[in-house]
């Protein structure tokens, strides 16, 4: 895991315990992380509050860009690596685009992306990867 990760979810003040993480529990923390960012987002734009609307939007950006992004090993993730590199593009694009037009469905969609791939993550058992698959997603 690269030392950016741990980083992108601690300039948050999302939790302490990322210094102690696995590399596979860090990922679950960005995961969640970038859902709660994600829910007070479309909370701030129903409610018209722009400053804010705009604060966690940026949190989930840097949550999906110095977290999640910088976690991906392309040479030992190969295909799969690739494409959520591919899919964290994307889904940053959309946050954007929410932030600059308030659009929720935006940030809906995001969610809808990201959250089966962080209930599958979820749902891997880190102890039965082989030992270099702990180091890098």
């Amino acid at each position: 895991m690269r030392h950016y990760a741990p980083r992108a979810y601690t300039n948050d003040s999302l939790d302490t315990s990322v210094d102690s993480a696995s590399p596979h529990k860090l990922i679950s923390l960005l995961y969640d992380a970038l859902m709660k960012q994600l829910r007070l987002a479309k909370l701030h734009i129903e409610r018209k509050a722009v400053a804010q609307r705009a604060a966690t939007i940026a949190s989930a950006i840097r949550v999906i860009d110095q977290g999640l992004r910088l976690g991906l090993d392309l040479e030992r993730g190969g295909h799969i690596a690739e494409q959520l590199l591919l899919l964290y593009d994307y889904c940053e694009r959309r946050l954007r685009h929410a932030n600059l037009h308030n659009d929720t469905a935006a940030i809906d969609e995001v969610v809808g992306l990201i959250d089966p791939i962080r209930i599958a993550w979820q749902g891997i058992d880190p102890d039965a990867l082989p030992s270099h698959e702990h180091e890098q997603t």
